[in-house]
């Protein structure tokens, strides 16, 4: 089912067991911000972009090889090397996502994105060393920019995709029959924003955070913060603006992101948190933060 129905989307998601398949990843892929600079294209609508004199090659390097040190605690990460001709490819979940047996390769708004799918050596890691077979979207022409669209509760087959002109309604649908999703929730997000886990992310398939002013229709954020009830944290505006919605669960009891996020978390959030069982860590990461993203934009999931 994939619907904007609220009422029908959400009398299944209350009824939906957390059977689906593992809520967290098994491992991890990163791409070195190799080139880093401002992508022109991408900042026509990407709010979150810093001004090109804030880019910082060398800061950002270093950050991002901490990140994958500091996730490879907890879960397997690898990480490929970057290009200056694709400057946001160090933001990969938009371009290659995984499901059970397969890769799925997304189709991407702006050109010096759609370059990113022609890695050649990333399709090969999963055809060839994983085995997964390839779910080509990439070359239809309608925006569908992966677990940047759509955010998936993976325990339970759900997913919420977020629309923009980053991912149109026929977008969604090929995502949401790629990933083979039980039932995906469609809603607009809010003028200016441009991926829906900037706003909102499912964490081990147990809590939510979700900030409301990313969203077109408010209401929307609300059923999604009652379906997760007393673990759902409901971010402020100074949260959002932080990046606190862009979390990742790696581990069933750890949530992941950026310390400039960290910091914005109010402790009564923390502890929404901690009683869900989550502890949260922390990387600086506001270097790549420039590029108007920031830590679960930075991971690809291997399920």
């Amino acid at each position: 089912m994939i619907t904007r129905d609220l009422t029908r989307f959400f009398e299944l998601a209350r009824n939906t067991p957390a059977d689906f398949g593992p809520a967290t990843a098994r491992a991890a892929f990163l791409v070195a911000p190799d080139g880093f600079c401002l992508a022109e294209q991408s900042a026509q609508d990407n709010t979150y972009m810093a001004a090109a004199g804030a880019f910082d090659v060398a800061r950002a390097s270093m950050q991002h090889r901490e990140l994958q040190r500091a996730i490879s605690k907890v879960v397997p990460a690898i990480c490929f090397a970057g290009n200056p001709d694709t400057p946001d490819a160090v933001f990969p979940n938009n371009v290659f996502g995984t499901a059970q047996g397969r890769y799925i390769v997304g189709r991407m708004r702006h050109e010096v994105r759609q370059r990113e799918a022609a890695r050649g050596d990333i399709r090969a890691f999963f055809r060839d060393v994983l085995g997964r077979e390839e779910i080509e979207l990439s070359t239809q022409t309608h925006a569908c920019e992966l677990t940047g669209a759509l955010v998936i509760d993976r325990a339970r087959g759900l997913g919420f995709c977020g629309l923009s002109e980053r991912c149109d309604e026929a977008g969604a649908r090929l995502m949401h029959e790629a990933f083979g999703l039980r039932a995906t929730l469609l809603f607009d997000l809010a003028a200016g924003e441009y991926h829906t886990n900037v706003v909102l992310a499912v964490l081990a398939g147990r809590a939510a955070v979700v900030c409301p002013n990313g969203f077109a229709d408010t209401a929307v954020a609300e059923e999604i913060a009652e379906l997760y009830a007393s673990a759902a944290v409901v971010c402020d505006a100074a949260e959002h603006a932080a990046f606190v919605g862009n979390c990742i669960a790696l581990s069933h009891d750890t949530v992941w992101m950026s310390a400039q996020a960290a910091v914005a978390l109010t402790p009564a959030h923390r502890d929404v948190l901690a009683q869900a069982g989550l502890r949260v860590e922390s990387v600086a990461l506001d270097a790549i933060e420039a590029a108007g993203g920031s830590l679960r934009c930075c991971i690809g999931e291997i399920y």
